[in-house]
Formats: C-alpha cells, sequence, structure tokens
C-alpha cells in the first residue's frame, strides 16, 4: 500500500483537524526523516504495569532529592576541620569527605537511572530514517518545529503522569542546589581560626603569642640560642606557642641556618627590600615548606648553600634569598625576620611578610 504525502504547497499546517502527531510527521518529512514506526510504550494509560514503571520513577527521583539535600546539609554543616580535644569533631571529621562523595554519588546515579527507566519503559518506541539536506526553514516548517517540540513534552507524559514530574522536580531541585551549595558553603565558613584568618598567618604571629614575639623551639618547646646551631649547620624549628610542633600549625615549621661569615655578607648584599632586616647576624631563617607543593624542603648542602626539596627536586638559593634556582618550584621561600631577646634566645620579629607554601596552600 502507497501512502501518499501531501506537497508543502498542499499541506495546510492551520487545518484544524490535523493532530498534533500529524504535524510532527509532516515537520519530519520536511527534513528527510520519515518515522517508520512509532508506538507508544502503554497504549491503554494507567495500567498496573504503567504505574508500577512510575512508582520506580518516583521512588528513584525522590531517593535522587534526598540524596543531594544530605549533600547540601553536609557540605554546609558537617565538621569539616580537626578540633583537638573535641570528640564530635574527632569522632565526625575523617567522614567528611566520604560522605560528600557519597551523597553526591548517589544523586547522580538515581537522577541516570531515572532518566533512562524513562526513556526504555515510558516513552514511545520510535524508528525513524533521516536525509540531509541544506537550506533556510520557512514560516510554515517553524510552526512545524515547535508542534516537534510540543510533542516531546507530551510524550513524557507529564500531564497524565504528575506525580512523576512532581518527583522529578523533588530530585533535579536540591541536586541543581549542589552547585549553589558550593559557592554558598563557603561563603558562610570562613576560612579561619579562632575567629582569625589562617591563610596569610601562621604560629610565628604575635597575636599567638599573647601580642609578644615568638621563641623559636625545638620540638619539645626547648628555646634555642645561637650556640645551639653550629657553623655552617642547620635545625629544624617551631613556633614557641601552645601546640606550636603539631599539625595545628603545619605551615610554621622553618629552617634556621647559621651560615658561614663569607656566606652571610653575600647574604646581605643579595637581600631583597622585603627580607630587609630578617637576618640577624650569621643567621638566617627560611620557610621549611615548599613553594612547589608544600613538601618539606630540608636537605641542606652546606657547600653551595643550596636548600634541596626531595619530592621534586626543587633547589633554593639560600644566599640569593632562597631564590629557586633549579627544579618546578617558581618562588622563593619566604623568609622569617629574626633576631635575640634579651635572654639570648632567638625569636620572630614578626610573622612572615608573604604566604608560606604553595600558591593553592590550605590548612585543615
Amino acid at each position: 500500500m502507497t501512502t501518499h504525502h501531501p506537497s508543502d504547497d498542499e499541506f495546510d499546517a492551520s487545518d484544524a483537524s490535523l493532530t498534533r502527531f500529524d504535524l510532527v510527521r509532516e515537520g519530519a518529512r520536511r527534513d528527510g526523516v520519515e518515522i517508520v514506526h512509532y508506538a507508544p510504550r502503554f497504549p491503554v494509560p494507567g495500567t498496573r504495569a504503567e504505574r508500577r514503571i512510575e512508582r520506580v520513577l518516583a521512588f528513584l527521583f525522590l531517593l535522587t532529592g534526598l540524596a543531594s539535600t544530605a549533600f547540601v546539609v553536609a557540605y554546609i554543616a558537617w565538621p569539616w576541620k580537626y578540633g583537638e580535644g573535641d570528640a564530635t569533631y574527632r569522632d565526625l571529621y575523617p567522614y567528611y569527605t566520604p560522605v560528600l562523595g557519597a551523597t553526591l554519588g548517589l544523586a547522580l546515579l538515581t537522577l541516570g537511572l531515572g532518566i533512562v527507566v524513562w526513556s526504555k519503559k515510558l516513552l514511545p518506541e520510535e524508528v525513524s530514517i533521516q536525509e540531509r539536506h541544506d537550506g533556510p526553514s520557512d514560516s510554515t516548517e517553524q510552526v512545524l518545529t515547535a508542534a516537534t517540540i510540543l510533542n516531546m513534552g507530551d510524550e513524557l507524559g507529564l500531564k497524565r503522569r504528575r506525580f512523576v514530574g512532581m518527583a522529578f522536580l523533588a530530585g533535579a531541585a536540591p541536586l541543581g542546589a549542589v552547585a549553589g551549595a558550593l559557592l554558598v558553603g563557603s561563603l558562610i565558613k570562613a576560612p579561619t581560626q579562632d575567629g582569625d584568618n589562617v591563610f596569610f598567618t601562621t604560629g610565628w604571629d604575635p597575636k599567638y603569642n599573647d601580642g609578644k614575639p615568638v621563641r623559636l623551639t625545638h620540638e619539645d618547646g626547648t628555646p634555642i640560642r645561637p650556640a645551639d646551631v653550629s657553623i655552617g649547620g642547620q635545625i629544624t624549628v617551631f613556633p614557641g606557642i601552645p601546640h606550636g610542633a603539631t599539625n595545628k600549625w603545619a605551615d610554621s615549621p622553618t629552617l634556621l641556618i647559621h651560615l658561614r661569615e663569607v656566606d652571610a655578607e653575600a647574604t646581605l648584599g643579595n637581600v631583597k627590600e622585603i627580607n630587609k632586616g630578617s637576618q640577624w647576624q650569621n643567621f638566617v631563617a627560611y620557610s621549611k615548606i615548599c613553594t612547589h607543593a608544600g613538601c618539606p624542603a630540608s636537605l641542606y648542602e652546606q657547600q653551595t648553600n643550596r636548600l634541596l626539596c626531595p619530592c621534586h627536586q626543587s633547589q633554593f638559593q639560600i644566599t640569593d634569598n632562597a631564590r629557586p634556582i633549579f627544579g618546578p618550584a617558581s618562588r622563593a621561600l619566604p623568609q622569617l625576620p629574626i633576631t635575640v631577646d634579651d635572654e639570648g634566645y632567638f625569636i620572630a620579629t614578626s610573622d612572615y611578610k608573604i604566604p608560606v607554601g604553595p600558591a593553592f596552600w590550605e590548612r585543615p
């Protein structure tokens, strides 16, 4: 049996007797698409099988909403920073990242499953063949295209399956809020510690020592005198404040170096404006945190006055403001201004003048 297709001139898109699918079929024909098979999944609406699939869809989309909401709540309210002595933070902190991953993963998984089930079980079966063509679209084809888009909405069945549509919105809306939570959450939570900005301060800031200069100490808290460091030697020092040698102040370890006389003079001759006044006699102190990836740069070559980072082999010239001379590091190590107090112990006259570590450094 041969089907007669009216020509473009014969077809009247304003004919009230035409169904929307008639317009869709004609629009497809004009685009070089022949619909060779089209059949609804459920010719009789409201069957038990259809209702069962709708309930499955509603469950998946509602689960998407619950998981997305849980992600937003966890991102904003879950303890994200380790708190010493706080049992709640100590118990919940390790699960912060796993909870975010699990809730967001579940939300995306259930949304994807819902879309697959909807397309495979509810949308009509259709087989079409398309031929390529060129040229602009006239007004009639614009009407036909609009009808095609509206027909896609009809095929979704949202008017008849309101419960599924509401479940989809209930799931998709919280998932959309996830993107906003990343921005809003970062504004709600200031990256502070005890009300102070910790991105540009370390344990050497006097405000963490009741406004007094912070002493340079060993890991056990013992203060350090100049005689404790041999000529050409170096030691790792920590801020002499409570928990100064713990992870609470993981960005504060500093390398105190006792230069030889000639090297100390060369260092003073090369000093940059920002580091003026930071050297005390033949002693200099530089951050131990590599400016490439945050590794501890602690391999000191006494003969060349180079400081090596063992992670990626960056090298810093100590006698020239600890500037990088080899490897991936691109920024000099920050210098800690030091002097000696009335009791003969090393103190930091101020915090580092520039942020320590790499550009993306963050404290836990």
